[in-house]
């Protein structure tokens, strides 16, 4: 008994150490990432952390040596993985508005004795509430609003530069649909170096405006979460379609135009419910002349449950595709999408 309440009151001690500019801090999914660059910290996106590694796939089936379950998003798992390998890092848990297995992640991890501070997507969608988590986040951090509004005024001509790569995707092609991801995701932590992301993606920009349109191509939207297959994009390339548009990269990348912070997350569709999804989709098919839809649902996800939504709602085709682990597409699903992308060419 001894030893396990000196393990416990370790795990306490190690949970409450404040945090200390510099540090990184895992995010496991996209949160208002300002309060934290304000508190001189550098964020990590866990997805991405997870799904860019090479081992990646042996991350989930250590996470289930563990004792999770079979029978949990391979991204939940994932993440715990990678974090095992990164002490380190604390982490800012979405136990609302993002996946419903994130709060039981975090209870985990604290128990292990890493730091974790809970943030919430208030639910329904409202300014106030949400005014009052980045509140109490800021709080958390120690940042001041002054330190806020630097950070935000510092990132808004990269965020348009985000903005404009989008542009380069669907209005004329010189974007690659993996590349129009790439870069989208990685949005959500500016690949944890804000100034080597802005250089990065700026000389990206040059590069791609000074190539020529590609334009004819069977055009396709992605709905839903970021698919977890490795060789999509390629696949797709071959089959002559283009990705024109990402629904959830796009909203980690904040595209509007907002007059302050709090505006700029309550646009953001991701944590909030169905109806701004569809507004948002509905807008894309039409102003990006999507062809036909392809909505990926991944295993074990509360978020298949909407996929009759979209087809009631939405006025073209769409594929529904699943995917279970970081793997090359399974041949069942590249004949699926063969056909898909057949009965779509004019």
């Amino acid at each position: 008994m001894a030893g396990r309440r000196s393990a416990v009151s370790e795990a306490s001690m190690s949970s409450s150490r404040p945090l200390v500019p510099g540090a990184r801090v895992g995010l496991t999914t996209t949160i208002p990432v300002e309060v934290v660059l304000a508190a001189g910290l550098i964020p990590v996106d866990l997805n991405n952390l997870f799904i860019a590694s090479p081992e990646a796939l042996a991350m989930v089936s250590r996470a289930e040596a563990a004792g999770f379950p079979r029978t949990l998003c391979a991204w939940i798992k994932g993440i715990y993985a990678a974090l095992q390998d990164h002490p380190e890092i604390a982490v800012i848990a979405a136990c609302q508005g993002d996946c419903s297995n994130t709060q039981a992640l975090g209870e985990i991890l604290e128990s292990q004795g890493r730091k974790v501070i809970h943030f919430k997507f208030p639910y329904p969608r409202e300014r106030e509430p949400l005014a009052r988590e980045i509140a109490v986040l800021m709080a958390r951090l120690g940042v001041t609003f002054e330190a806020l509004d630097r950070v935000r005024t510092r990132l808004a001509p990269l965020r348009g530069q985000l903005r404009r790569l989008d542009r380069l995707t669907w209005q004329t092609g010189q974007v690659s649909g993996r590349e129009n991801f790439q870069w989208l995701i990685s949005s959500s932590d500016f690949a944890s170096d804000v100034d080597a992301y802005e250089q990065g993606l700026t000389a990206f920009l040059k590069e791609a405006q000074s190539r020529p349109a590609a334009n004819g191509r069977v055009r396709l939207g992605f709905a839903g979460i970021p698919p977890i297959f490795t060789d999509l994009w390629d696949y797709l390339e071959e089959l002559n379609a283009a990705v024109v548009f990402h629904e959830f990269p796009r909203q980690f990348s904040l595209p509007y135009e907002s007059p302050d912070l709090v505006d700029q997350y309550l646009r953001y569709t991701y944590p909030y419910d169905i109806q701004g999804r569809l507004a948002d989709l509905r807008e894309a098919v039409t102003t990006r002349r999507l062809d036909g839809l392809v909505h990926y649902t991944q295993s074990f996800c509360f978020r298949q449950m909407f996929d009759q939504i979209l087809r009631e709602n939405l006025n073209l085709p769409i594929l529904t595709i699943e995917g279970d682990r970081p793997t090359r597409l399974d041949s069942r699903t590249r004949m699926r999408l063969e056909a898909f992308v057949d009965v779509l060419r004019p």
